[in-house]
C-alpha cells in the first residue's frame, strides 16, 4: 500500500468514526446555530443535536450518548461556563469546545482550566469551527480505544489482583467497580474459602474514593473473642489490669478509610451490638471509655457461611446482618468459572518462576483439562498450592498428567500415576488403624514428623527453604524440627 493510499485509508477510518458521534451544539443565537450545524452535518457527517439554552443543553446530556459539547458562554450571565463546569463534573469523557468572543483572555484563561478541549472565536469561523470539532472528535476516538484496550489488559492481567475472564468474573469486576463509586454503603462478600474474598475488598478499597486512606483488615475468627473488642475499638489507659497506655483501635486507624472484617459470622453477640452502633451511629467508645469518637468509615464484611441460617437459629442479629448485607457481592467457586483455570494456572506458573534456577515450563494440555474437570474444593488458593507445588518438584519440564498427586487423577480412568513421595506418606498415614494393644502415639508421631522431613529434604534435594514450602511450614519451623531431632539427610 502506498502512502497516499494508506493516509486516504486514514482519513476515511476517522470519518467514519465520526459519522458515528454525536455533537450537542449550544446557542442562543439561531440563525448561527443552524447555519453551524448544517456545515458540521455537511462536512463531518455526524449526528448534531441544537439547544437554544443551557437548560435544554442539559436535558440532552442527561438523555443522549454525546461524544462532543460545543457551547457559547451566554455571556454576561455565564451560563455556558456553569453548563461546562457541570458537564466536565458528571460526564468527563464528553469533549468540550467553548465559542468565546474574539480577544476575551480573560474568559479563554478561565475556560481552559475548566478542563475544556478548545475553544473556538465567535462570531462563527466555519472552517475553525469544523477543524476544531474534528480534532475533538478523533481525540475522543483515540480515548475510547485506549479504555477498550485497558479493559483487555484487565482480563489479562487481573482486576486489582483479581485474575478471570469468564462472564461471572467479568460481572463482578463490573459491580465491584459500581461499588466503590459509593464508598458510605456497607459490603458483605460472600465466598467459599479460597475464593478471594479480602482481593475483592482490596479491589473495592482501591477503586474508590478512599483509597489514599487505609484498609484495615480484621480476621474475626484468628483473634480470640476476649481481645477482639479491645482489637476493633482500642481501650483507654486504666481501663483493665495492664492498660498502661491508651491504645488506637482498628476502627479508628481505618479513619476515611475502610474496615475489612473476614468471618463476620464468627463475632460474638456482644460484639454485634457494637459494631452496630458503629453503623448507625457513625461512632464508638474505646474500651474503658466514656466519651464517643466519630467514625468516618466504610464497613466490607466477608463470610463464608450463610448468615441468614446464622440469623434464624438466633446466632447472629438480624439487624446487624441487614444492615451489613446493604449490597451483597458472591464470588463464584472455581468449579463454577472454569475457562479462567488456564489463565489462574499461566499467572502462578510466572509468580512461582521468579528467581528459579530451573522454571516450570508450564503445564500440558492434557493436564490442563483434566483440571478443569477437578471440583477444587479449595478454590482458587488450592490451584495455586499445587502450582507451587509443581514448580518444586518439577522445575525445568511440562507438568503432564502423570506427574500430579493422586488426588487430582483420582476422577480419571485408565491413568498409572507415579505416587508423590509427600502424598504417598499421608495416605499411608490415612490407613493406619488401632488396635487392641494400642500404640505409642508418641513415638508414631515423631516418627512420622521425621519419616516427611527426610522426604521433603530428598525431594527439594536439601533445600530447606523450598522443604519448608512442600510441607508448608515456616523455615524456622522446619529448622527447629531438624534441630531437635537431629534429623540427618542421606548424601
Amino acid at each position: 500500500m502506498t502512502p497516499s493510499m494508506r493516509k486516504n485509508t486514514e482519513n476515511k477510518d476517522q470519518n467514519n468514526n465520526q459519522a458515528y458521534c454525536t455533537i450537542l451544539l449550544v446557542d442562543p443565537d439561531t440563525k448561527a446555530r443552524e447555519s453551524l450545524a448544517v456545515m458540521l452535518r455537511k462536512e463531518i457527517g455526524c449526528v448534531v443535536l441544537e439547544a437554544g439554552s443551557t437548560e435544554d443543553a442539559q436535558e440532552l446530556l442527561n438523555d443522549g450518548n454525546i461524544s462532543l459539547l460545543l457551547t457559547d458562554l451566554f455571556l454576561p450571565k455565564r451560563e455556558g461556563i456553569a453548563l461546562l463546569k457541570e458537564t466536565h463534573a458528571s460526564n468527563p469523557e464528553i469533549i468540550t469546545i467553548a465559542a468565546i468572543p474574539s480577544g476575551n483572555r480573560e474568559i479563554i484563561t478561565e475556560v481552559l482550566r475548566l478542563g475544556t478541549f478548545f475553544y473556538i472565536n465567535s462570531p462563527y469561523d466555519y472552517g475553525e469551527a469544523v477543524i476544531a470539532v474534528s480534532r475533538g472528535l478523533n481525540y475522543s476516538a483515540s480515548m475510547s480505544q485506549e479504555k477498550k484496550a485497558s479493559v483487555k489488559s484487565r482480563k489479562s492481567e487481573g482486576f486489582h489482583g483479581i485474575i478471570g475472564d469468564s462472564s461471572v468474573m467479568q460481572n463482578l469486576f463490573y459491580l465491584i467497580s459500581k461499588v466503590a463509586d459509593d464508598d458510605i454503603s456497607t459490603v458483605l462478600i460472600h465466598g467459599e474459602s479460597g475464593t478471594g474474598k479480602e482481593l475483592v475488598a482490596q479491589a473495592i478499597h482501591a477503586h474508590s474514593p478512599r483509597k489514599g486512606k487505609n484498609l484495615v483488615p480484621v480476621n474475626c475468627t484468628a483473634i480470640p473473642d476476649e481481645l477482639l473488642e479491645s482489637e476493633l475499638f482500642g481501650y483507654v489507659k486504666g481501663a483493665f489490669t495492664g492498660a498502661t497506655k491508651s491504645k488506637m483501635g482498628r476502627i479508628q486507624y481505618a479513619d476515611g478509610g475502610t474496615l475489612f472484617l473476614d468471618e463476620i459470622g464468627d463475632m460474638k453477640p456482644s460484639l454485634q451490638a457494637k459494631l452496630l452502633r458503629v453503623l448507625q451511629e457513625k461512632e464508638f467508645e474505646p474500651v474503658g471509655g466514656l466519651k464517643p469518637i466519630p467514625a468516618n468509615v466504610r464497613i466490607i464484611a466477608a463470610t463464608h457461611c450463610d448468615l441468614e441460617d446464622k440469623v434464624a437459629s438466633g446466632n447472629f442479629r438480624e439487624d446487624l446482618f441487614y444492615r451489613l448485607s446493604v449490597v451483597p457481592i458472591n464470588i463464584p467457586p472455581l468449579r463454577e468459572r472454569k475457562p479462567d483455570i488456564p489463565i489462574l494456572i499461566n499467572k502462578f506458573v510466572q509468580i512461582f518462576n521468579r528467581n528459579k534456577k530451573k522454571p516450570l515450563q508450564g503445564f500440558e494440555s492434557e493436564t490442563i483439562e483434566q483440571m478443569q474437570e477437578y471440583p477444587w474444593r479449595g478454590n482458587v488458593r488450592e490451584l495455586e498450592n499445587l502450582v507451587q507445588h509443581m514448580s518444586i518438584l518439577h522445575g525445568g519440564k511440562k507438568v503432564a498428567l502423570t506427574d500430579l498427586p493422586p488426588k487430582y487423577t483420582a476422577h480419571i480412568d485408565n491413568i498409572t500415576t507415579e505416587p508423590d513421595p509427600v502424598s504417598s506418606e499421608i495416605q499411608h498415614d490415612q490407613e493406619l488403624e488401632l488396635d487392641e494393644n494400642g500404640i505409642d502415639f508418641n513415638t508414631l508421631v515423631d516418627n512420622y514428623e521425621r519419616k516427611l522431613i527426610l522426604q521433603a529434604l530428598e525431594v527439594s534435594k536439601g533445600n530447606k527453604k523450598e522443604a519448608a514450602k512442600l510441607l508448608n511450614l515456616k523455615r524456622t519451623t522446619l529448622l527447629e524440627k531438624i534441630k531437635k531431632k537431629n534429623i540427618i539427610p542421606d548424601s
